[in-house]
């Protein structure tokens, strides 16, 4: 099937056009996802350093390994975000029980602060947009919502 890059926002898709669909949620999100990073200061906390962040605050400590193969990125790449992470406190270190080779990294509490404050600002910006929206437009984004999480799962 043919990319249809030239239609005007808002239209309605078939939605049994896979090719269009993908292309339109690539935009979409992408557009959110920079839109909502545009707004913190240079010298802020990488996406990916939130997201190491989120997931350590969320599901507890792990191993740098752990925290790559769950994030998706090369050993080399959590690296050096844990290191970013750790020179600014966000996140502590500590020799694996287990396995002395290891480590076990865990958030601290300045980077539940900074977690926090990070989620306040971007729920607060998305929140203000919303409240533009109508009912109905509200609900489809909320019934979207377990969709997109399945397909960031299957990604």
């Amino acid at each position: 099937m043919k990319v249809n890059t030239g239609a005007g926002r808002g239209e309605i898709r078939d939605p049994s056009d896979t090719a269009q669909l993908a292309y339109d949620l690539r935009l979409a999100m992408g557009r959110v996802t920079r839109r909502l990073r545009q707004a913190h200061a240079v010298g802020d906390v990488s996406l990916s350093g939130m997201s190491v962040l989120a997931r350590l605050s969320n599901d507890g400590p792990d191993t740098p390994t752990a925290l790559a193969e769950m994030e998706r990125v090369r050993p080399q790449a959590m690296a050096s975000t844990l290191t970013l992470l750790e020179q600014r406190g966000l996140v502590g270190r500590s020799p694996d029980p287990a396995d002395g080779r290891r480590s076990i990294v865990t958030i601290t509490d300045e980077g539940r602060t900074m977690l926090a404050e990070r989620r306040s600002e971007s729920v607060h910006r998305l929140g203000t947009v919303l409240e533009g929206f109508t009912a109905d437009e509200r609900a489809a984004l909320a019934a979207a919502l377990p969709l997109l999480d399945r397909m960031a799962a299957q990604l």
